[in-house]
């Protein structure tokens, strides 16, 4: 009986990469993955800064935009630069929602009031943005201010989390058929921190989390919820001139490579990568190089290229914190102890 040839070292490597290789392929050609047209979308902190510039963009993509934030000067300034951008004016409706959504009740409030402006339906896609950076000496920050991050940054996101998901998730008649999205804004600070960002981080550490857990959660449902979240780098907006009023010269020292970027392209890219299907969404090399070191269980996008950019990532993370970390020593040699920065 002849004996069966048994396949090369090639093919078997061929064959292992086409087997790869298929995500990537169905990612190119999958079309848009995050289409707002015609769909309601509320975004949380868009009065201004990457708020404001996301809802000009999918306004001019053609969806309902709902946007809540706290000043309604800011809010009515904004509304009316979102309208000028709408794609089918006749059609699309604008509307905003003065609330503060780190107040436990604010995010049921907020749902509440879009659910009736848009005809009793839930929005299709809520984006939380709304945030803010007060970086300091841990020993130095108040615990009042960390707190308070934590009520901004991570526990407005559990609220409004919890108040649309009831909405599209709790209710058996609930818009079946429609694909809905949930898209978290964290930071890269999430992924590697800093020196100056403990009372900071922690809060969207906490967000990646959170979203970790809801995205397999969701499939208990049976719905079509998709769950996303975006880590942008340093902004240049309003909230960035308030950040460095507390900011450590030690932080500006170690974010000196870190690549400043206007609220228009964070939002374009944050919005790309949202329409290409991907879970973490980053918007910067220096982004996807930090996410490529921390991935753990998370789901990728493209397995293939974020599988890579880990293996790089590992590699480069090895020279980049001995450099970070040989910054804050020298620092720490020529300043004395933090105890004293400010009395000298």
């Amino acid at each position: 009986m002849a004996s069966i040839p048994l396949p090369s070292l090639w093919t078997i490597i061929i064959l292992i990469f086409s087997l790869l290789l298929i995500p990537t392929i169905m990612g190119i050609f999958g079309g848009n993955k995050f289409n707002v047209k015609g769909k309601t979308v509320l975004l949380t902190g868009a009065s201004e800064g990457m708020g404001k510039s996301v809802a000009i963009q999918l306004a001019q993509k053609g969806a309902n935009i709902i946007i809540v934030a706290r000043n309604v000067g800011k809010l009515e300034a904004a509304l009316a630069e979102i309208k000028a951008a709408a794609s089918s004016p006749s059609s699309q409706r604008f509307q905003y929602i003065s609330a503060d959504v780190s107040e436990p009740d604010g995010a049921s409030r907020v749902i509440a009031e879009a659910i009736a402006w848009n005809n009793g339906s839930a929005p299709s896609i809520v984006w939380c943005i709304a945030g803010s950076a007060n970086p300091g000496l841990f020993i130095d920050t108040p615990r009042s201010v960390m707190r308070h991050q934590m009520d901004v940054n991570f526990w407005s996101c559990v609220d409004m989390a919890q108040a649309i998901l009831s909405e599209w998730l709790g209710k058996e008649n609930g818009q079946k058929g429609e694909e809905k999205h949930l898209v978290f804004t964290s930071s890269v600070v999430a992924f590697y921190p800093v020196v100056g960002y403990a009372p900071y981080a922690p809060s969207k550490a906490a967000i990646k989390s959170l979203s970790d857990s809801l995205v397999q959660e969701c499939l208990l449902y049976g719905e079509d919820v998709k769950v996303h979240t975006v880590f942008p780098g340093t902004i240049s907006s309003p909230g960035l001139e308030i950040e460095n009023q507390t900011k450590p010269e030690i932080t500006h020292i170690l974010e000196e490579s870190d690549p400043v970027q206007s609220p228009e392209v964070v939002a374009r890219k944050a919005i790309q990568g949202l329409e290409r299907g991907e879970y973490l969404v980053t918007v910067s090399w220096l982004g996807d190089l930090m996410r490529g070191c921390a991935w753990g269980g998370s789901r990728r996008g493209n397995w293939v290229i974020d599988t890579g950019m880990t293996w790089v990532a590992s590699l480069a993370w090895y020279f980049v914190g001995m450099d970070l970390d040989g910054k804050v020593r020298k620092y720490g040699k020529d300043h004395g102890h933090p105890s004293t920065y400010g009395k000298k």
